[in-house]
């Protein structure tokens, strides 16, 4: 496995509903800057507008928000439901973000998660993902084309369209891919980064590596490269330095968090299983769709993810959820940032090796420097006049 990135895709969960939603903003801010400051690479954002409890209705709104808040982790849209806006004005913002924040910004897409959002704009849950395809052909021009564009769908009309702005760089774009091929399909035709968000449930394990090869096949029939390294594997994880520890931390908010999924959220394949809290925690564990455990815990995780993926990704996002309370959730982060991330990056190899050297020269270096010290006493006194 090359160089692997870590961050975090941020729904954001908070349950049960009824929070004070600027406490709520508060705690994701801080969030984020706790991440910033430990070193973690990005972090996405999602975009709701139901339920009452993923309570970002514009994750660019709150990037903006962000930036200036960090200095060095990059900002996505994690996802930006592009179903239920303009193309145009999309790229417009994506544009405007990448600018504004120096090139921190990256661009999720996808159809748009919760069906409360589409049914309320009208738009039908049976077209979703069809929508997602044409919509991300227009985009994609927009983005990468001069020539003006006139196009016609049942959402919008486009005439003789084109941004008039210029990006910073040439910031990352990722699609979503939760149960569908959809997904896949629309990352490979335009060589863009894939977002697996449903990666570690049963049925997205099982197929982890025919995801990417839609993606490869989709990427040859359009003549462009899939890169494994834009590749983004999402999954939740809990870690404490006990095993015992972690999953009395979780006592706090993943029944809440279960109960959302099971009784509110109408995402049949985004639902947790089990009645009991005690179930619930077999069934993150057991099941592998997570980590309620130790950071060697998630270091076999990931290690299984990389064998699943049949080549490789380029970046594990922890899904962020409020199972733990805030000061639990901090350490959690804490660790995976000095243990996990160390072991894929290799950033603690020389460390080790410097340590295993210094242990091997302990007794003759001690020795010779205990000598030192003596000689240098014995010259000193021998200068003086005896008294």
């Amino acid at each position: 496995m090359s160089r692997l990135k870590f961050g975090i895709f941020m729904a954001p969960f908070h349950p049960l509903a009824g929070q004070d939603p600027v406490s709520a903003y508060q705690r994701d801010l801080e969030v984020i800057q706790h991440l910033d400051r430990l070193g973690f690479e990005e972090a996405w954002i999602g975009e709701h507008h139901s339920a009452g409890t993923e309570i970002i209705p514009d994750p660019m709104i709150f990037i903006a928000h962000c930036a200036p808040q960090t200095r060095y982790i990059k900002l996505g849209t994690g996802v930006l439901s592009l179903p239920y806006h303009n193309p145009l004005w999309v790229a417009d913002r994506a544009i405007f973000l990448d600018n504004l924040t120096r090139g921190r910004f990256m661009l999720g897409l996808g159809p748009g998660a919760l069906p409360g959002d589409a049914q309320m704009i009208g738009i039908e849950i049976e077209e979703q993902r069809t929508a997602l395809e044409e919509d991300t052909d227009v985009l994609m021009h927009l983005l990468r084309n001069d020539e003006p564009l006139t196009v016609e769908t049942p959402r919008y009309r486009l005439r003789n369209a084109k941004t008039q702005y210029s990006p910073y760089t040439d910031f990352e774009i990722g699609v979503a891919a939760i149960a569908s091929p959809t997904g896949p399909r629309i990352a490979g035709k335009h060589g863009v980064g894939l977002l697996s968000i449903g990666a570690t449930a049963q049925g997205g394990f099982d197929v982890l590596a025919q995801h990417w090869d839609v993606m490869e096949e989709r990427a040859k029939e359009f003549n462009v490269t899939a890169d494994r390294s834009q590749w983004r594997l999402v999954g939740p994880m809990h870690v404490a330095e006990t095993k015992e520890q972690a999953i009395e931390d979780v006592k706090y908010g993943l029944d809440d968090w279960a109960h959302y999924t099971q009784k509110i959220l109408a995402v049949p394949h985004f639902r947790a299983a089990g009645e009991t809290f005690e179930e619930r925690v077999a069934w993150v564990n057991e099941t592998g769709l997570g980590v309620i455990g130790t950071p060697e815990d998630a270091i076999r995780q990931i290690e299984r993810l990389d064998a699943q993926s049949n080549g490789g990704f380029g970046s594990y996002l922890i899904m962020h959820n409020e199972w733990a309370r805030p000061d639990a959730m901090k350490r959690s982060y804490e660790l995976i940032a000095n243990y996990v991330k160390p072991h894929f990056q290799g950033t603690a190899k020389r460390l080790k090796q410097a340590e295993q050297i210094a242990i091997g020269e302990w007794d003759a270096l001690g020795d010779r420097v205990e000598k030192a010290v003596q000689a240098a006493t014995d010259r000193h006194f021998a200068g003086k006049p005896s008294s």
